[in-house]
Order: C-alpha cells, then sequence, then structure tokens
C-alpha cells in the first residue's frame, strides 16, 4: 500500500524523521515544507493523498494551513502532528478538517497506523 505524502514541519529534524518513517514502509515523500504557507502552495502543486502537517510554525500554523488545504480540497487528508500538552489545537485541527493525530517523538508504529487507517477510508 502506496501512498503519496507531503511533509510539513518547520523542523528539518522532524521531517527527516517522518519522512525516513513513512519511506521505509514503502510510502512516497513527493515533497517537504519548513511552515503552513509553503505546504498550502506545495499542496495544490503536488496534490499528494496525505499531508502531515505539524500545528506549531511560523509565518502560517498547522491549523490555518489545514483550513486553505480544506478550502482548496474538502477531500484532502492531513494528520496533525503535536507536541505533548497541545491537546486543545488538535480539537481545533480537527474542527478544520484534520483527520488523525500523531504526537511527537514519533512513535514509528503510530505514524503507520494513522497513515494506513486515513488512506484505507
Amino acid at each position: 500500500m502506496g501512498g503519496r505524502i507531503l511533509v510539513v514541519d518547520d523542523a528539518a529534524f522532524m521531517r527527516m524523521m517522518l519522512k525516513d518513517i513513512l519511506t521505509k514502509a514503502g510510502f512516497e515523500v513527493v515533497g517537504e515544507a519548513e511552515n503552513g504557507a509553503v505546504g498550502v502552495q506545495m499542496y495544490q502543486e503536488l496534490r499528494p493523498d496525505l499531508v502531515t502537517m505539524d500545528i506549531t510554525m511560523p509565518e502560517m500554523d498547522g491549523i490555518t494551513a489545514v483550513k486553505e488545504i480544506k478550502k482548496a480540497d474538502p477531500n484532502a487528508n492531513i494528520i496533525m502532528c503535536s507536541a505533548m500538552g497541545q491537546q486543545a489545537m488538535v480539537i481545533d485541527a480537527i474542527q478544520a478538517g484534520a483527520s488523525d493525530f500523531i504526537v511527537k517523538p514519533f512513535q514509528p508504529t503510530r505514524v503507520l497506523e494513522a497513515v494506513e487507517k486515513v488512506l484505507s477510508n
């Protein structure tokens, strides 16, 4: 089960970790964005099957980016990535249209579980 995935996170290390987890499982990471504004732009260009979206980023936060992507493509699949203690923001993200969320530090099994669940719907 493959899928084209866009990774949006302001931390290069987090993007690298996610990319590593996803590519080892057979997914294709088609792009990486360092903030929500770039993520929205790349989503429109690449039309990935799924986006992993960090919540707290400079320029445009993840929740605003989710709303922008969902406005352009109501069927977009987005998984939020949050640090511990951001539960309130996760709720906002789900209400904005995110399909699921994963918590940092990433557990590879949880990341893949979320991605596979969202892509199989």
